[in-house]
């Protein structure tokens, strides 16, 4: 990793997310006592170099397998929770007693999906954080896998450290796996390079073929990507390496050490709000819109009125998060829309001035307004 792209986006970091894997902390016998409390040591000390350090764990769900005499994650969804419901007490027992060890206390936050994509809980979520952090302690977060179903879907928390990221406003996301790091071709091959820096993610995750997820996670290198192009398209850069390797957060961020892969942000982030509605609100349904809209939205900075609508699909509520599709059918912007799917199909086309008389009541002018509205261009948000 160059020195200089490590002054330069890691120099004034302060707050730190640090993602743990599935394939770091568990083994197909259960937890691997040794490297949680290896790591629970590293991140006690940038804790006591003056750093703000938030987990997001995964390794609940393996680390029930063995209870339940099982050697890979299975795919019933309630033998999942059930692994989950088991190994989460033992795990954040091991956190506990780590740091501990450390003179630092943790507070646990079990979340889903759900408290991710509802503003009103995702508020709550950082506010939890922001008090513990404030009083000292260290925020241990994973996914509530015992009562999840789609949020199993996450991508083994990969997804929800970058939410973690941009909630409580990272300067650093630190996503720890099994390898070294992204490699220009597969790393099995013994070959592949390691890719010391991304300056464009976007065009990595379009043209890089990476693998899938191991025995016992989820997620896989394609997974740590679309987390990190998710942080650095909220201005905060990320690094991807090694979880097996002793000592790798202080390296991390030592500024003469090389380690990881180093994925830069961008220089005109996404605001909190506008990142939440792309990478943290699930879509709802669609709205086709005409090309005079459509380049109203992308060009001109305006809201989606209901003129510009040519179509409607699927069943949203107001306040749902849709898709706004060109006339090429591809989706080019996403928001937040102020009236349902069955209001919208009998608005589409009409002057906002017509909006009351067909539907016997107005909420707004605006079916998107521009606050609710994010453009893909600016976000390259794709799940």
């Amino acid at each position: 990793m160059h020195r200089e792209h490590k002054s330069r986006f890691l120099g004034t970091v302060k707050k730190v997310v640090v993602k743990v894997g599935s394939s770091v902390v568990t083994t197909t016998s259960g937890v691997h006592r040794e490297r949680v409390g290896r790591i629970a040591a590293e991140l006690a000390r940038l804790h006591q170099d003056g750093y703000q350090v938030v987990v997001v764990t995964s390794g609940a769900r393996a680390a029930g397998l063995a209870r339940l005499g099982l050697d890979s994650i299975p795919s019933k969804i309630a033998e999942q929770q059930a692994a989950a419901a088991i190994g989460q007490i033992g795990l954040m027992a091991l956190y506990e007693r780590f740091f501990s060890d450390h003179g630092k206390h943790i507070g646990q936050v079990l979340v889903t999906a759900a408290d991710m994509q509802d503003r009103t809980r995702y508020l709550n979520a950082k506010h939890t954080c922001d008090h513990l952090l404030k009083h000292g302690i260290i925020p241990v977060i994973n996914e509530n896998d015992s009562v999840a179903i789609d949020e199993l879907k996450f991508g083994d928390n990969d997804r929800l450290s970058a939410l973690v990221a941009g909630l409580i406003g990272a300067d650093l996301l630190i996503l720890l796996t099994d390898v070294d790091g992204l490699h220009a071709s597969d790393p099995r091959d013994g070959q592949a390079p390691l890719v010391d820096v991304v300056e464009d993610i976007d065009q990595v995750l379009r043209e890089v073929g990476v693998g899938g997820p191991g025995v016992l996670g989820s997620g896989g290198m394609a997974s740590k990507l679309r987390a990190a192009s998710s942080a650095c398209h909220r201005g905060i850069p990320a690094v991807i390496a090694s979880g097996l390797e002793p000592g790798v957060l202080g390296r991390i961020l030592d500024a003469d050490d090389a380690v990881g892969t180093l994925l830069v942000p961008r220089q005109t982030p996404v605001s909190n709000r506008k990142h939440w509605i792309a990478y943290g609100v699930p879509l709802r349904g669609k709205l086709r819109v005409d090309a005079g809209a459509a380049d109203a939205l992308t060009h001109k900075g305006s809201s989606l009125l209901a003129a510009g609508i040519t179509g409607v699909s699927g069943h949203f509520a107001a306040g749902d998060c849709v898709g706004c599709i060109g006339e090429d059918g591809s989706e080019f912007a996403r928001g937040l829309v102020a009236y349902d799917s069955a209001d919208c199909e009998k608005i589409k086309g009409l002057a906002s001035s017509r909006i009351e008389a067909a539907l016997g009541y107005h909420i707004a002018d605006e079916v998107i307004h521009r606050d609710d509205l994010v453009l893909l261009s600016d976000v390259s948000a794709n799940g």
